[in-house]
C-alpha cells in the first residue's frame, strides 16, 4: 500500500512540475493564401499563439524552410495567459506556381518544437521575352544560375537544365568549364554558337553510380564565352541535389539482417577560446550486417568532421572525430548538429547534437 501511495505521489509531483512549464498553443497552424499575383509582391499572415502554461514562454528561434519566406515574431517573454504572434511573409517574385512552406518554431515550451505552414499558388506576371533573362553572364543573359535537381536515389542519374539567351547583336561561342574531379557531373550545351536573340540550354545531370555522393551536394560549372575562362561568381553556375540511398529493393530478410546505428547526443565539455579542439564520440552497430558510414558533416564550417573507419561490424563501435575551432567564438554555451548518413535503412540520416562551452 505504501508503495502505491509513493508512486501516486511521484506521479502527482511530475504533473505539477509539468504544469509549471510554459505551454504554447496556436489559434491556427496553417494558412492558404489561395491564388496570389506575382506582380502584387509580398503577402503576409499572422499566426497568433497563447501561453497556457504557468511560466514565461520564450521563442528562441523561428526558421523558415527557404529564403523566400521571412518570419518575424514576439521577442520578449510571453507571460502565462498572454498572447504573442509570428508574422510570416512570402515573396512570390520569380516563383510562379504552387508553393508550400514550413516555419519551425523553437521555444522553452513543454513541446519545444512546433511548426506552422503556408501554401498557395502564384499567378505569374506577364513578362516580355527580353525580361525573362535578367542575369548577365558576360555577353549572355540567364533566368537563373542555380539548378536544384532535388532528391536523387544513389545509383541513378537525373537531368535538369538552365536556359541562356544571347541578347546581343553578335554571335558568340559558348562552352562550360567543370572540375575534372567531378566527373559525375554530365553537361551539355544545346546551342554552342548562338546568334543574336537565340536561346540555348545548359543541360546537367548527376550520375551517382560508382560515386561516394550522399546527402546534400553542391557543385559548380563555369560559363565560357568566346573562349574566355573566368573562374568567378559572374560566370559560376550552381548545381544542387540531395542524394539518398535506395532501400526500395530490400527484402524482408535484408531488413532483418540490416545494420542499426546507435549513437547519443554528446557533450564536449569546456573548451578554451581561440583554439582547435579534437573531440571524439562513439557510434555502435547493434544490427547484424556491417554499418557503412556514408558521410558525416556539420553545417557550421568551424566544426570539421572526420570518419577514419567508415565500416562498423555487428556489435562493434566506431569513432567520429570532430575538430572544433573556437577561434572567433564568444564565451558561452554552444550546440551544433553533426549529420551522420549510413546504410541503416530505418534511420539513414541521424542528427547528433554536440554541446560545448567556450571559456
Amino acid at each position: 500500500m505504501k508503495k502505491i501511495f509513493s508512486t501516486l505521489c511521484m506521479a502527482f509531483m511530475a504533473i505539477a512540475m509539468f504544469a509549471q512549464d510554459p505551454v504554447i498553443t496556436f489559434t491556427k497552424t496553417e494558412h492558404d493564401f489561395g491564388k496570389i499575383n506575382e506582380a502584387d509582391g509580398r503577402v503576409s499572415v499572422v499566426f497568433e499563439f497563447k501561453n497556457e502554461g504557468m511560466a514565461p514562454l520564450v521563442l528562441s528561434n523561428v526558421r523558415a524552410s527557404c529564403g523566400c519566406t521571412t518570419p518575424t515574431w514576439t521577442k520578449e517573454p510571453v507571460e502565462p495567459g498572454k498572447t504573442g504572434s509570428i508574422t510570416v511573409t512570402y515573396n512570390p517574385n520569380g516563383r510562379p506556381g504552387r508553393f508550400q512552406k514550413t516555419v519551425t518554431i523553437t521555444s522553452n515550451a513543454t513541446e519545444p518544437t512546433k511548426k506552422v505552414y503556408i501554401k498557395g499558388e502564384v499567378i505569374p506576371k506577364a513578362a516580355k521575352p527580353v525580361n525573362k533573362y535578367t542575369i548577365a553572364v558576360g555577353e549572355l543573359s540567364m533566368k537563373s544560375k542555380m539548378l536544384d535537381l532535388g532528391t536523387i536515389k544513389h545509383g541513378e542519374q537525373k537531368n535538369g537544365e538552365l536556359e541562356y539567351a544571347n541578347l546581343t547583336q553578335a554571335s558568340h561561342k559558348v562552352e562550360l568549364a567543370t572540375n575534372a574531379a567531378e566527373s559525375y557531373l554530365i553537361n551539355q550545351v544545346t546551342l554552342p554558337e548562338p546568334k543574336a536573340n537565340e536561346v540555348g540550354k545548359f543541360i546537367f545531370a548527376l550520375d551517382t553510380k560508382g560515386t561516394k555522393l550522399y546527402g546534400p551536394v553542391e557543385i559548380y560549372a563555369y560559363v565560357m564565352v568566346d573562349g574566355k575562362k573566368l573562374i568567378n561568381d559572374t560566370y559560376k553556375l550552381t548545381i544542387k541535389a540531395n542524394v539518398e540511398e535506395d532501400f526500395s529493393q530490400m527484402t524482408v530478410e535484408d531488413k532483418q539482417q540490416a545494420p542499426i546505428l546507435e549513437v547519443a547526443d554528446n557533450n564536449a565539455g569546456k573548451l578554451a577560446a581561440g583554439k582547435v579542439h579534437k573531440y571524439i564520440f562513439t557510434i555502435k552497430n547493434i544490427g547484424v550486417n556491417p554499418l557503412e558510414v556514408r558521410r558525416a558533416y556539420c553545417a557550421d564550417n568551424r566544426l570539421k568532421v572526420k570518419v577514419s573507419k567508415p565500416t562498423v561490424k555487428s556489435g562493434k563501435k566506431g569513432a567520429i572525430q570532430v575538430d572544433i575551432n573556437t577561434k572567433g567564438m564568444e564565451p558561452g554555451a554552444y550546440s551544433r548538429e553533426v549529420v551522420i548518413i549510413t546504410n541503416d535503412y530505418k534511420n539513414p540520416v541521424k542528427r547528433v547534437k554536440i554541446n560545448f562551452n567556450v571559456e
